[in-house]
């Protein structure tokens, strides 16, 4: 009898797994992938404009919600995307300013190499509409120090050329080096079973790490709560290496960030950086025309003031401001792509905010840092102004805890001449088609974090009319890291005619950042701590509500668009994960053959 019970129980799940792996319909296919072309939308909202029978509304256009629309559209699925902004795109958004191009976030982005798991999203996503250019395999160097007591060192992109080209520069560090290329081949390799944590049951979940059972299977549920600076302490004394291994600020020291995201971060170039082609605002418009492919639709000048929750705790829909008053748009689904604080402190009707279960989300996180960036633009080659695509961190010592502590803690008028680290890019050096479009210009951007408490005092007012007191604080800022920058690169000083300075308030404007927080909520340890990886998931205590982008893995384009497939796998019931896999494994089986095809063919 027992024998019989367990013969039916094992052919149920080899029928369940072959029907799950090899017969349910997937919304991804090599088919999907079309020839490319350009396309520019950027239509406003009219009711008109809704598609008919809604099956889900999103909530802002970056690239979290805009991966989670077009993932739901593949199966089949009328999604409407809105988004306050008059562009679509959130941080993928380029921008025109007296002739010079600026993107608003995405700098540079890895994991483009044929056939990776990115690059499929991407392609399947866009319908093979993209295109990137790999930039200098030198794509990053870091300067510690200022004046003669300065040093410099470069990274490069390399599956195993990073790594050596660290070494040389660090001949008494090769252990040390070698010991965090450990973590971050761990950390590449295992990140999905934390993402798994956000699929399975949440007792599950929480019984796999309170058990310990999930450490055991991989050290990554240690890593992802381990700090940065106590992990790089085991590792070397050497504190110019230590900023290598965390050199990608997002406004939280080393001491209080997870190294096993920082190791990510690093891991994330290795096998190349690249640019799109024609800027980043291609990402969201060729999204847009899959979305529409469908019947859906991605409008902007669309701020959603309310989302719709019916006597029995669901949601059923948006409100919209439009003039005056308000347009109801209503759909079975919706999804929040503006940050986990927006949703639920702004969002939400009061009464649904001050729920126990709402406010013991709140609790999991803290607002991120502000940040501000200084646009310049120049009346020159890239030749001329001796740049290139090559990112430039500059640092003012090895100590990065000391500095962010030391920098954050200042009083306002203290803050603009006294900061301590910065990056500096150059959109116009990476786009071989910004030659062509804006000829004889260049564009360069500037980034650093700051308080948003700084700017608080000016976040009521409008964008362009705050008064002469905050243009002459944030050109304080503006003059500081510029007059910093043309140490550097002598010859842009001579070669600027625009410069235009973004700050949390104006973030807060264009992008909707709480708080103007580019980031999202802040990447401390309590965030990473496994418990909150496994209870800060896409669904809410609001049902038929999702949440969205990088509030619920991590930051950075990378980390939003698998939180947009995070939550398009939890409202649909379907993990879209798996159709991905299979779907790269088979395009590398299919890659494995057209070479072996190709080999025999010379050899005739």
């Amino acid at each position: 009898m027992w024998l019989l019970v367990l013969l039916v129980w094992f052919l149920g799940l080899a029928g369940g797994a072959y029907w799950y792996f090899f017969v349910r319909p997937s919304p991804f296919s090599e088919e999907s992938v079309r020839p490319p072309r350009n396309i520019v939308i950027k239509s406003g909202f009219t009711r008109e404009k809704v598609p008919q029978n809604l099956d889900a509304i999103v909530i802002g256009s970056g690239i979290g919600g805009m991966t989670a629309a077009a993932t739901i559209a593949k199966k089949g699925k009328k999604v409407l995307v809105l988004e306050q902004h008059d562009q679509a795109g959130g941080c993928c958004h380029t921008f025109i300013e007296k002739g010079f191009e600026f993107d608003a976030g995405l700098h540079y982005i890895g994991q483009l190499h044929e056939n990776s798991l990115f690059r499929v999203i991407l392609d399947q996503i866009t319908e093979g509409q993209l295109q990137f250019v790999e930039l200098n395999k030198h794509f990053d160097t870091i300067v510690i120090g200022t004046g003669e007591e300065s040093r410099k060192y470069t990274i490069y992109t390399g599956k195993t050329e990073m790594e050596e080209h660290l070494k040389k520069q660090f001949p008494d560090d090769v252990k040390a080096v070698e010991e965090f290329f450990k973590i971050m081949k761990i950390s590449a390799r295992d990140t999905q079973y934390l993402a798994a944590l956000k699929m399975i049951p949440e007792w599950f979940a929480v019984f796999l790490l309170r058990s310990g059972i999930a450490s055991l299977w991989s050290s990554t549920f240690r890593l992802i709560g381990s700090s940065a600076t106590a992990v790089a302490d085991t590792l070397t004394s050497n504190k110019d290496l230590q900023i290598i291994f965390a050199y990608f600020f997002y406004g939280v020291p080393p001491r209080d960030s997870s190294t096993l995201i920082n190791a990510l971060l690093l891991h994330h170039y290795k096998r190349g950086a690249y640019y799109p082609k024609g800027g980043a605002s291609e990402i969201p418009f060729h999204i847009t025309k899959v979305i529409q492919k469908y019947g859906g639709n991605v409008l902007v000048r669309a701020p959603v003031s309310r989302i719709l929750v019916d006597s029995q705790g669901a949601a059923y829909g948006v409100a919209i401001r439009k003039g005056q008053g308000e347009v109801e748009v209503r759909a079975p689904v919706v999804i929040s792509n503006c940050g986990i604080f927006n949703t639920f402190k702004r969002l939400l009707p009061p009464e649904i905010q001050a729920k126990p279960e709402i406010q013991k989300r709140l609790e999991m996180m803290k607002p991120g840092r502000g940040s501000l960036l200084v646009f310049s633009g120049f009346d020159a080659t890239q030749e001329e102004l001796g740049i290139s695509s090559t990112n430039l961190w500059l640092f003012k010592t090895n100590d990065m805890d000391a500095m962010m502590d030391d920098f954050f803690s200042l009083e306002k008028d203290e803050a603009p001449d006294n900061i301590p680290m910065m990056m500096i890019t150059f959109p116009s050096a990476k786009d071989p088609t910004s030659k062509i479009r804006h000829p004889g210009k260049s564009s360069m951007i500037i980034l650093t974090m700051v308080n948003y408490e700084w700017f608080e005092e000016w976040k009521d007012t409008t964008v362009k009319k705050r008064g002469d007191d905050y243009t002459d604080y944030k050109m304080r800022f503006a003059n500081n890291v510029f007059d910093w920058a043309c140490i550097h690169y002598p010859r842009l000083r001579d070669k600027l005619v625009y410069q235009e300075v973004a700050t949390p308030v104006t973030n807060s404007h264009y992008l909707g950042a709480y708080r103007g927080a580019m980031y999202s909520a802040e990447h401390n340890l309590q965030r990473f701590h496994v418990d909150v990886m496994a209870k800060n998931r896409c669904d809410t205590p609001v049902r038929n509500l999702y949440i969205s982008g990088q509030d619920v893995f991590s930051c950075g384009i990378a980390g939003a668009l698998h939180g947009g497939l995070l939550c398009a796998s939890t409202a649909l019931g379907q993990i879209v994960h798996v159709d991905l896999l299979l779907l790269k494994k088979k395009l590398k089986r299919r890659k494995a053959r057209e070479m072996a095809a190709l080999a025999q063919k010379k050899q005739q």
